[in-house]
């Protein structure tokens, strides 16, 4: 019998390695004479050796043509270069304020439209510089059902717990505070104050984790108090972090490392740490959990490659290429809501989608132990074999085996727009939601065969329009309508482990009584009027 691997060669081209096994009858059974594996790793050897040389004399003749093209260029002399005009050095008021110049982060440019899924998408969140607006995902496939809409402050962060009617929102004009309203009666129920730039907000229904460059604050969504603080965390510029949506595994996920892939898993509940997991060797680009948030994916800058793990032990579950050969930047990762599928976006027109197969697995090892001793042809020849074969192969070529390829795939008209996607139940129908940061949300239907087109069904406008605007009452206002400004919250000082409490954080929060407004709000029921100052 002759087999043909596959193998990605060092230069990124394939070069196919021949294997030749001899199988005979059952008295000559590969398995019970070693000489034959012997001949194969010796015949795998051989090409292995010819492979080599052949990478290295390639390898020379790229050096050689690469200097040659270096001596001309030296010899060829360069045109002169007209002096250009200083520019006059602007004051602070004719210097122009944009998100850039705000946040310092290169993702993020002044006057997109930020797009953001709540946590069992089911809502869409629409950030613009004439305000935001709150969408229902439920009849998606014709109509996209604005929920609400207010004109604000330009908003470059913003997170919907939920339905509920609690938002959190962060406005260009004032980038280090946090501001949690209730949308429902246009009321601010508090906001709070950090020493440096809020990069990202997450939620479920127990904490409010608000990341940092370099700390991140943990909240008790309840009464919004800080009850812990990780400080001196790497420096995390994009605010790089994950939480997630279950109250059962309520774990935190942020970078460990500002040179490789490491994961830092925090319970978030208990406070302490998890588990480190090593998933990347270059640093993180992308982090997401599951629904149930028992798992977690993982993409790293070179963005090649996406990794499932284990949040409870760090074990890896999946290894998914989304290609070979053109590293790109992985913006957005989002299980399904039934967490079989997991799509994944970039700065490149293609949306991938990947399947989670975790039935394979199980048969295949339901499979192993059925085997006997007797069944010579069956699978425990073949896995032996195979194993025995790669173990002779480098790691990278034994990675490019193991690993899945995309289910599906969807193609958009631009690359280097950003897009956040979900895949989200539409009576009871899966469907492929992008949201993009030019204004529009597409709607898939996934196929149910690998391979086959992703069919578009609808393509919204979420650009905002200025006569359906509200105004929300005192969210301008220097005051809160929880209290005075600037007051830290009662019990603020937090747990210890490597933070102390939220000294950084000034908060007005509001001081509901239990089963008033801010809870009803967290819980999803319908809303009391808003706190009054008098009970801060």
């Amino acid at each position: 019998m002759e087999l043909f691997l596959e193998c990605l060669s060092p230069s990124g081209s394939t070069a196919l390695v021949y294997v030749w096994v001899y199988v005979g009858s059952k008295n000559n059974c590969a398995t019970r004479n070693p000489n034959i594996i012997k001949f194969c790793v010796a015949q795998l050897n051989k090409r292995r050796a010819a492979l080599k040389s052949s990478f290295q004399v390639s390898r020379e003749y790229r050096k050689q043509k690469q200097s040659r093209s270096v001596s001309v260029a030296k010899r060829t002399p360069a045109p002169p270069q007209r002096r250009r005009p200083r520019p006059q050095a602007q004051t602070p008021a004719q210097r122009p304020v944009t998100m850039m110049s705000l946040l310092g982060r290169p993702d993020v440019d002044a006057g997109e439209v930020f797009t953001n899924f709540n946590q069992n998408i089911t809502s869409l969140a629409v950030a613009t510089s004439g305000g935001y607006s709150l969408y229902s995902l439920g009849s998606v496939d014709s109509t996209l059902d604005k929920i609400y809409h207010t004109k604000s402050d330009e908003l470059f962060l913003i997170e919907r717990l939920f339905e509920s009617s609690l938002v959190a929102i962060v406005s260009q004009r004032a980038p280090r505070k946090l501001k949690v309203c209730h949308f429902k009666k246009q009321s601010e129920i508090c906001n709070y104050s950090y020493a440096n730039t809020i990069l990202a907000v997450k939620l479920n229904r127990e904490r409010l984790i608000v990341c940092l460059e370099e700390s991140l604050y943990i909240h008790n969504i309840q009464d919004m108090k800080v009850v812990h603080t990780i400080r001196d965390t790497p420096c995390n510029p994009q605010g790089l972090c994950a939480l997630s949506s279950s109250s059962d595994h309520c774990y935190l996920a942020y970078p460990g490392s500002v040179t490789a892939g490491e994961v830092q898993i925090f319970d978030a509940i208990h406070l302490h740490a998890k588990t480190m997991i090593p998933a990347h060797d270059t640093p993180l680009a992308a982090l997401a959990f599951s629904p149930s948030g028992t798992e977690i994916a993982t993409a790293s800058e070179r963005g090649t490659v996406i990794r499932v793990f284990s949040s409870q032990d760090g074990s890896r579950l999946f290894e998914l290429r989304r290609g070979l050969k053109r590293c790109v930047s992985i913006v957005s990762l989002s299980f399904s809501t039934c967490a079989e599928y997991l799509v994944s976006s970039s700065n490149t027109e293609t949306v991938h989608i990947f399947r989670l197969d975790r039935t394979a697995t199980e048969t295949a090892d339901n499979h192993a132990g059925k085997q006997t001793s007797d069944d010579w042809m069956g699978y425990s020849f073949f896995r032996f074999l195979g194993r025995t074969v790669t173990s002779y192969l480098p790691t990278q070529v034994t990675d490019v085996f193991s690993q899945g390829r995309a289910f599906a795939s969807v193609t958009l008209p631009e690359a280097g727009v950003r897009r956040m996607c979900a895949i989200a139940t539409i009576q009871k129908q899966l469907r492929l939601l992008i949201a993009s940061q030019d204004g529009y949300l597409y709607v898939y239907s996934i196929p149910a065969v690998e391979g086959a087109e992703c069919q578009l069904i609808k393509r919204h406008d979420l650009r905002l329009e200025d006569h359906y605007a509200m105004d929300i009452k005192g969210l301008n206002s220097g005051v809160s309508i929880g209290g005075a400004a600037g007051v830290p919250p009662s019990g603020a000082s937090g747990a210890g482990g490597s933070g102390g409490g939220g000294g950084d954080a000034k908060a007005a929060p509001a001081a509901d009584k239990p089963g008033g407004s801010y809870a009803s709000a967290v819980k999803g029921d319908e809303p009391a009027g808003p706190s009054s100052s008098s009970s801060a």
